[in-house]
């Protein structure tokens, strides 16, 4: 694919390192350096990249020739990843989105700016989604659903349809959301957690870890040594 547009990923971590293979490999753009906040960083580059402190981003690379993403996970409740994206677009960058070719969203999806849409994804009709989010692989996005701004979905999330995700919410590996249900703003939904009816504004819902039977794994398929 030709390479017609320049990115910088904001981020040094294993996100942005798979950011990087994504909008390389997929995608227009060519990924020309890395960027973090000057207190935390670390090293001078990244996959023979530059990683610049954010706070000199636009003296290094010039707003009107680059676009950002900004490759931070669901710190503080996605509010690193919103308050950074701001920051780069208050700095005069367009903020860019990556959509695999490998996932399947519908032709009437709205979505946002500055999202990140993995492979395996199940976006059906008519859904909204909104600015800044993320869903990792493999889930399913069931239709009339909305999405708000800042959320992150984790993989094989199923958010059934004419559902609503607040702002700024984490939704865990595997977690389920019933059909028509709304999901309050800044919800942190843990792995494997099923979500039956609607939910206040800030509510946790932890996985239980499961307690070990009494006998072991060796003992109870026989395993001679």
């Amino acid at each position: 694919m030709d390479k017609t547009k320049k990115l910088v990923i904001v981020g040094d971590s294993a996100f942005a390192e798979i950011a990087r293979e994504y909008f390389e490999v997929d995608t227009e753009y060519e990924v020309v350096g890395f960027s973090v906040e000057r207190d935390y960083l670390k090293k001078p580059d990244l996959h023979g990249l530059p990683v610049v402190a954010f706070e000199d981003l636009e003296t290094v690379f010039d707003p009107s020739a680059h676009e950002v993403y900004v490759a931070t996970v669901y710190t503080q409740l996605n509010r690193l990843r919103a308050r950074l994206a701001n920051a780069a677009k208050a700095k005069g960058y367009r903020l860019a989105s990556y959509i695999s070719p490998r996932a399947f969203v519908w032709r009437n999806v709205q979505l946002g700016e500055h999202c990140f849409v993995f492979e395996d994804n199940t976006v059906q009709p008519f859904v909204k989604i909104g600015d800044n989010v993320v869903l990792w692989s493999g889930n399913h996005i069931g239709h009339h659903s909305t999405i708000g701004n800042n959320c992150f979905v984790s993989s094989h999330v199923v958010i059934s349809g004419f559902c609503e995700i607040g702002e700024n919410s984490f939704l865990g590996v595997n977690a389920s959301v019933a059909n028509n249900i709304t999901i309050g703003k800044d919800n942190w939904v843990g792995p494997n957690v099923p979500i039956m009816k609607d939910t206040d504004a800030g509510a946790l819902f932890r996985a239980e870890q499961p307690e070990p039977a009494k006998i072991s794994a060796p003992r109870f398929f026989k395993v001679r040594e």
